[in-house]
């Protein structure tokens, strides 16, 4: 077993499959990624992509990671077709200030696929990681990443100005959630 594949498990929801990512997901990671309408709700992310940029961030920020990095990638997969990335969620110990990302191919917006991937993974941060409180941040008009949020019991508790690809962006919403809010939110909404 890989040192990354150690390092993040996997998770089986009703539709998908997270696993950690491989070298063979970078063309399918390219294809949903690249892609303007994804990545314009991001900070710290070039656009136009850089030729080759996914392999480049897959080398230095995913495959060569150790246990001290204390930074978690999960590959999104359908159960129905497994062997194709539609996305990740990332989980960050030291949040900056979001201790979780995402992101997941347009062509699979609108079905509540990421609600359904951060669930497993809100549960491994709380239970197995030992998180108290983890935060959260998206582009404020982003409603799709706002609704993820919204649906998995984080509370808003600020905005704050930020840079974002696309312009029209100039603010970022950030949400937090408490592992007691979290087993609350368990009990009476999943």
């Amino acid at each position: 077993m890989s040192e990354e594949k150690a390092l993040v498990p996997v998770f089986e929801t009703e539709r998908l499959i997270l696993r950690a990512i491989r070298e063979s997901d970078a063309p399918a990671y390219e294809r949903h990624f690249v892609d303007y309408d994804v990545i314009r709700h991001m900070r710290g992310t070039p656009w136009p992509y850089p030729k080759g940029g996914v392999s480049d961030y897959l080398q230095s920020n995913v495959f060569n990671r150790t246990p001290e990095t204390q930074r978690w990638t999960w590959g999104v997969f359908l159960k129905t077709n497994p062997d194709e990335l539609i996305g990740t969620v990332d989980l960050y110990r030291e949040g900056k200030p979001e201790n979780r990302g995402f992101w997941l191919g347009k062509k699979f917006w609108g079905h509540g696929l990421m609600t359904e991937a951060v669930i497993p993974i809100t549960d491994y941060a709380f239970d197995t990681l030992g998180f108290e409180t983890l935060y959260f941040d998206n582009a404020l008009g982003n409603l799709r990443s706002r609704r993820v949020k919204e649906k998995t019991g984080a509370r808003l508790i600020r905005t704050e100005p930020a840079k974002l690809v696309d312009p029209q962006y100039t603010e970022i919403e950030i949400w937090e959630l408490t592992k007691q809010s979290w087993i609350t939110f368990k009990k009476t909404c999943l």
